[in-house]
């Protein structure tokens, strides 16, 4: 972990920018009848999920200092050369390939001056920005900027001021407070060593220390609720939302949306709390809530067979209204939203990277590696068409974590094709499944659980064949087991 100028905190209390919760006495009103309570549970939990899951990684990476998962304060990157194992579980389907940075910032008080160092040309990096919403708003990367060396100034919404002439570009953000995820990719494991010495040229410095001026008064942070595991699938969900709505401005065009919400108790002055309502309203809030979280889950398996499902589902706000329009059909972009954010939170936007899964098989039932083995074959010439580079992974059916195993290997990618058994046709094939197929071909070998598992297709840098659809993944082949 690496040290950035962290931002103390003062003990005055000052309260966040942009704060738009709507007075109590019009939160809620005696007209509200337990069927208009229920579905707008249900359209406030899908809309909430992804902020809600955002704030599951704040808590655990910045607030819970006793979070095996803690990361440090804001403003503190933490940066570890080694990639992801089972043991880490604050994020759902992470990324093994690269190594990361991380690090949540808090843009209130001034902005932040983040520094790229020259990186190999053939060399994957990615800088990731996302806002409390869980927009990937911006990118600095060798798909965005190619990889050469520069400044950028990191902004939040409302800051005004004169901008440095070494800056290369100005990045604001819809919301205070950002999470930066830095993706660096590692060639293979000699290579950690240059992964660590790039993750500690990384600088992000405050504007007033890069230009060695006074630091401005920085601002205190409000009380934040104890995160519980396993209530984000509750309506204790609503709870972390209406938490969620103290920290950003709520856009014009969801000013309705909100005074929607305010019937429920949800982004008013008082905390949202579901007791202040009858029996039988409480009992609709609930109700509403599974139903949001079940539409979630049907808008996902409905979809899960499209390969190009990352690409339209992961992007700034902007992009997420026009693929909801152009592609689902749909007035707005909050289950697309809703569904990024849980299979796969934090996912790169589609020209940053493209994510074909496997989920459940032809018959829409979840692949199975206790009953089943499965092969996934590339062609000769048929290999995943990318600028970057590709890779497989391997994730529990219900953890959604990586899966340990006695190779501790989470997944195969093309830097390993040196190591892997081709075909006398060059076709490749991966095994996937619980036993190994064997020496000669273990080095083809992705371990899976022995139970429901699924898989994920990662494609950095995709080229325009495989964002059009017209390469498509293969399959994956079942081979039943004869027990």
């Amino acid at each position: 972990m690496k040290k950035i100028y962290s931002i103390a905190l003062m003990s005055v209390v000052v309260a966040f920018s942009g704060c738009t919760k709507e007075s109590a006495s019009n939160s809620k009103e005696s007209t509200l009848s337990p069927k208009e309570a229920q579905a707008i549970a249900k359209e406030a939990y899908i809309y909430g999920l992804p902020m809600v899951l955002n704030y599951k990684t704040m808590y655990n990476y910045v607030i819970d200092e006793k979070s095996p998962e803690y990361k440090g304060d804001f403003n503190y990157m933490a940066c570890d050369a080694r990639v992801y194992t089972p043991e880490d579980k604050a994020i759902v389907t992470p990324n093994s390939d690269t190594p990361y940075c991380m690090g949540w910032l808090d843009l209130r008080a001034e902005p932040l001056v983040l520094s790229i160092p020259e990186i190999e040309k053939d060399r994957f990096y990615e800088v990731q920005l996302v806002d409390l919403f869980t927009h990937n708003y911006a990118y600095v990367s060798t798909i965005a900027n190619g990889n050469v060396p520069g400044k950028y100034l990191l902004t939040g919404p409302d800051w005004k001021g004169k901008i440095p002439e070494s800056i290369k570009e100005v990045i604001p953000s819809e919301t205070q407070l950002v999470f930066s995820i830095i993706r660096t990719q590692l060639f293979n494991p000699d290579d950690l060593k240059n992964v660590k010495a790039l993750q500690e040229a990384y600088t992000l410095e405050p504007l007033s220390s890069y230009l060695r001026r006074e630091t401005p008064s920085s601002v205190p942070l409000p009380d934040f609720p104890q995160w519980k595991e396993g209530e984000q699938f509750t309506v204790s969900a609503l709870m972390y939302m209406d938490f969620m709505l103290t920290l950003v401005k709520t856009p014009k065009e969801e000013q309705a949306l909100m005074s929607r919400f305010a019937r429920i108790g949800l982004g008013t002055e008082a905390k949202f709390d579901i007791s202040s309502f009858s029996p039988q309203v409480q009992k609709a809030i609930k109700k509403g809530v599974k139903e949001g979280f079940a539409e979630i889950e049907a808008f996902l398996a409905k979809h899960s067979s499209d390969p190009l499902s990352s690409a339209k589902i992961f992007g700034t706000r902007a992009f997420l209204g026009k693929s909801a329009k152009e592609n689902y059909k749909l007035d707005d972009f909050y289950i697309l939203r809703a569904e990024a954010a849980h299979i796969g939170l934090y996912g790169n936007s589609g020209k940053e990277a493209i994510y074909p899964s496997y989920i459940v098989d032809n018959k829409g039932a979840p692949f199975d590696a206790s009953k089943n083995n499965y092969t996934l074959t590339f062609k000769k010439g048929e290999f995943p068409p990318v600028t970057a580079f590709w890779s497989l992974t391997m994730y529990d059916g219900k953890t959604q974590l990586l899966i340990a195993n006695p190779l501790n290997r989470y997944l195969l990618n093309s830097p390993m094709m040196d190591q892997f058994v081709v075909a006398e046709d060059g076709s490749l094939t991966l095994y996937i499944q619980n036993e190994s197929p064997g020496k000669e071909l273990e080095a083809n070998w992705l371990p899976a659980p022995n139970e429901h598992f699924y898989a994920v297709l990662r494609l950095y840098g995709p080229e325009e064949e495989a964002l059009e659809g017209k390469w498509v993944n293969p399959p994956l082949v079942k081979v039943s087991l004869d027990k």
